[in-house]
């Protein structure tokens, strides 16, 4: 009988271990989504551009294969690779971390400097593509186009997280870091697509609103869905543009902290405390526009090697068009 009663004790005592790495995961996974917000949101916001000219019947079926797709770039090939590095290069976490907020700095940046200038509006679709008769083949080629953009975003929202879990639990266990990065890695994937499906499907519902309301309130209704939703999507873009530029900066400033150069991340502090008059709201949103000034001046600087230099060299590589690479 003491036997069995210390067995149900040892047994309590790995249930309590279990409840709290349970508790563990899901704090350091809340933590760590929360620090890829800026990629978060510009992957909802560049998401509802490869159902754009396709029948409304084939829009929630196009998002369901570009979020399997997205799954599949976190799961099966991101996953692996970053508990691979966790565990033999763990100092390779920053300087990766910096090449990702600088292609943030990039996109974001080009982003604005695109829509300040003047270009070609008729020079193709939203990926550099131009009109494809065959809908099939064109499906195709924004599936495939879309999950090759998610992979990128992907790689970098599993890097934040890498590092955020870190910090957050400290010393982890092997196991710890693949459970907490895998419930990341669903929970993001069915955030942004299930937003983007939402948000795609909206002036669907507010023309069905309009033509079937039983009141003018809900017809009234439906008719300001369709109306607001074109800005809507374009609201989402700047946010989603200004996320970037803020969130480039910032990883670009805390990496360089973390392998020992502190002069901006401290000289950014001080500038936010001088000015932001003990006021920890006013500390932080000076501190987000000072990055957010620095990754617009490190996407700048990197638009001219992006475009000239990488994309003519992606192009050769994986033989895709040098605006689609850009």
């Amino acid at each position: 009988m003491s036997g069995l009663l210390a067995l149900l004790d040892d047994v309590a005592a790995i249930a309590k271990i279990a409840a709290a790495s349970v508790d563990d995961i899901g704090a350091a996974a809340m933590k760590a989504g929360s620090k890829t917000a800026g990629v978060i949101i510009d992957d909802a916001a560049v998401t509802p551009k490869y159902v754009q000219g396709f029948k409304p019947a084939r829009e929630l079926p196009i998002i369901w294969r570009i979020a399997r797709g997205s799954l599949i770039n976190k799961l099966v090939f991101l996953l692996p690779a970053a508990l691979l590095m966790a565990a033999f290069v763990p100092w390779l976490v920053w300087p990766l971390l910096i090449l990702g907020g600088c292609y943030l700095s990039y996109e974001g940046a080009e982003k604005i400097v695109h829509a300040l200038t003047a270009h070609d509006a008729h020079s193709g679709g939203p990926d550099g593509s131009h009109a494809v008769k065959d809908p099939g083949h064109l499906e195709e080629e924004k599936v495939k186009g879309a999950i090759k953009t998610d992979f990128i975003l992907s790689a970098e929202i599993m890097v934040i997280s890498l590092a955020a879990i870190d910090e957050a639990l400290g010393e982890t266990t092997f196991w710890m870091q693949a459970a907490t990065l895998a419930v990341v890695a669903v929970l993001i994937t069915l955030a942004v697509y299930g937003a983007v499906a939402v948000i795609v499907k909206m002036d669907d519902v507010g023309l069905w609103m309009n033509a079937n309301g039983r009141t003018g309130l809900s017809r009234g209704l439906g008719a300001g869905i369709v109306k607001v939703m074109p800005y809507f999507l374009k609201l989402l873009m700047i946010i989603g543009t200004a996320a970037m530029l803020w969130v480039g900066g910032s990883i670009i400033v805390h990496s360089l902290h973390e392998m020992g150069w502190h002069w901006p991340e401290e000289t950014i502090h001080h500038v936010a405390v001088a000015f932001g008059g003990g006021s920890p709201a006013l500390e932080w949103i000076i501190t987000a526009a000072i990055d957010f000034v620095l990754g617009f001046l490190v996407g700048l600087i990197l638009i001219p090697i992006g475009t000239k230099l990488v994309a003519p060299v992606w192009a050769r590589v994986f033989g895709t068009k040098g605006e689609t690479a850009a």
